[in-house]
Parts: structure tokens; sequence; C-alpha cells
């Protein structure tokens, strides 16, 4: 499976993608990441790549032919009838991504994800983006963030841990198990500030049945 971001700022996706089990992931070849920047696609000497909007407004908004000269550009490098691609498009009005999107985006073999800045990116790229591939468009989480690079690293982070022997075990993908949002480790009791945190005596009775029922519980 391989990952191309459409991004200006490479450097503030490349220190996390390189890192802990995604980083891991790459060395051992089981996904790759590849990156182009619309920049490199203007036609003018400055490397501008973003313009006033129409019907006015604070900001600047990216021009449309960079950002889908960028994928084309993405697309051409795996080309071929056989390979399945989707585009991912960004927006705080799109529909949530959710563990379930993760999985339906591991059936493809690219996935070209959109980082916008700036106020967006022209609507009509995301009309001719269509022409290309299958696009869908998400929002990660409710807040807006300064641009798509966040959200970008949560879905490819969230595809990731999928592939089989990424996370060593496939019952180590909390949501495909009873998992709790309390977890704990040794020592048994932690003192701190004169008062003693102790584990659950549930978890440490090895009784199965009962931590499962324990941890819908959370």
């Amino acid at each position: 499976m391989k990952f191309h971001l459409i991004t200006l700022f490479r450097e503030a996706c490349d220190a996390y993608l390189s890192a802990s089990i995604i980083g891991r992931a790459r060395k051992e070849k089981k996904i790759s990441v590849s990156y182009q920047s619309p920049r490199d696609f203007v036609e003018n000497k400055w490397g501008k790549v973003d313009e006033r909007p129409y019907g006015g407004g604070p900001g600047m908004v990216m021009t449309a032919l960079p950002v889908v000269k960028a994928v084309e550009k993405a697309l051409k490098i795996r080309s071929g009838a056989e390979r399945r691609c989707v585009i991912i498009w960004f927006s705080p009005s799109g529909k949530q991504f959710t563990n379930k999107d993760a999985d339906t985006l591991m059936k493809y073999d690219d996935v070209v994800l959109v980082c916008g800045r700036y106020e967006g990116i022209d609507e009509r790229a995301k009309k001719m983006l269509k022409t290309l591939a299958t696009v869908k468009e998400f929002a990660v989480g409710e807040a807006v963030y300064t641009g798509g690079e966040v959200p970008a690293l949560a879905v490819v982070d969230a595809v990731t841990r999928r592939i089989p022997g990424v996370l060593g075990k496939d019952t180590s993908v909390e949501e495909r198990r009873i998992a709790s949002r309390a977890v704990y480790t040794r020592p048994e009791t932690i003192s701190y500030k004169k008062k003693n945190y102790r584990v659950p005596k549930v978890l440490q009775t090895g009784h199965h049945a009962n931590i499962d029922a324990w941890r819908k519980k959370q």
C-alpha cells in the first residue's frame, strides 16, 4: 500500500511518519510514503500557490491546477490498470472518519491525501480530481486545523495499523477485541502524595470472562 501526500509542508509530516510503528512499517516495506508539492507545478517564478478568494473574505485560497497536477503526478508514479486508487479530500463539513472507513481504505493500493492550507483549496480542484479516481471527503474530528496534514497523518496511522504484521499481533488492534480506555501495568500499587493507587482486582484474577465483562462496562 502506498500513501501519497499532496502537501506544501513535507517536513511537517515526515517526522511523524518516520517514527515508531509507522516508521518501522515503512522500513519493512509494508507501506510506502511519497510526497508531491503543489509548488512544483506553478508557472510563476515565486512558487505562489494561493490567490485572494472571489466574493471577498479574509485569507487566501490555494489555486486548483497546481493541486490537481500534483495528484496527477502521484498517480503516474504507480500507474497500471489493475491498481485501485482513491483520493482523500479533507473538509470540516465532510463525513467523520471512522474505524470502518479505515477498514474500507484497506482495499486500495494507492491512497492520495490532499492537504489544503490557508482558507482551503479552490472547489473546482475536487471536481477535476473526480475525473482521475474515486474521491472520498472526510473530516477528522470536529475541530478546524491549520492545514490538512494533521488529518492526513491520522488517516495514514489508522489504516497502517490494520495491515497484518504492523502491530505484531492482529489482536493489538483495539477495535477488533474487547478493549477498555482504562489500562494498567506494574507495579500493582503506586503511592503518591500519601495515597495509594491500585490496579482493579478483577484484572489480577486471570478470569477472562469477568475481565471482558469489566472492560465492556468501562
